[in-house]
């Protein structure tokens, strides 16, 4: 089951979820995990629950879990691309990261105009 499901979303896809659902794909396709419960827990720092929950309100994904996700995609993004044979996914990494981080600035940047 992907993060995102039309039968099971309340609402519009919105930009953070597009991107987590893509690195939820991607992990999961590599046997990185197994679970969304599991990406929730290893990759975003919350509890198991947390997509489920977030799917269940209609709701979007803190900052903070887009940055640990982002810092996560990024460090391993590197390593990566300093070996033969994960150099492209290494590039996936990276680029996910890239857009998780365009998320923080533009969500940040909204907080910080809307409370001035």
């Amino acid at each position: 089951m992907g993060f995102v499901q039309q039968s099971h979303q309340r609402g519009p896809k919105t930009v953070t979820k597009t991107i987590l659902n893509d690195v939820y794909e991607l992990l999961n396709s590599i046997g990185a995990v197994r679970s969304e419960g599991e990406f929730s827990t290893e990759w975003l720092g919350r509890s198991e629950c947390y997509l489920r929950t977030l799917r269940f309100k209609g709701s979007d994904a803190s900052v903070g879990a887009v940055a640990i996700c982002a810092s996560k995609l990024q460090h391993y993004g590197k390593r990566m691309l300093n070996t033969e044979q994960h150099s492209e996914l290494g590039k996936q990494f990276l680029q996910l990261s890239e857009q998780c981080h365009k998320l923080i600035n533009i969500k940040s940047t909204a907080e910080w105009l809307n409370v001035c």
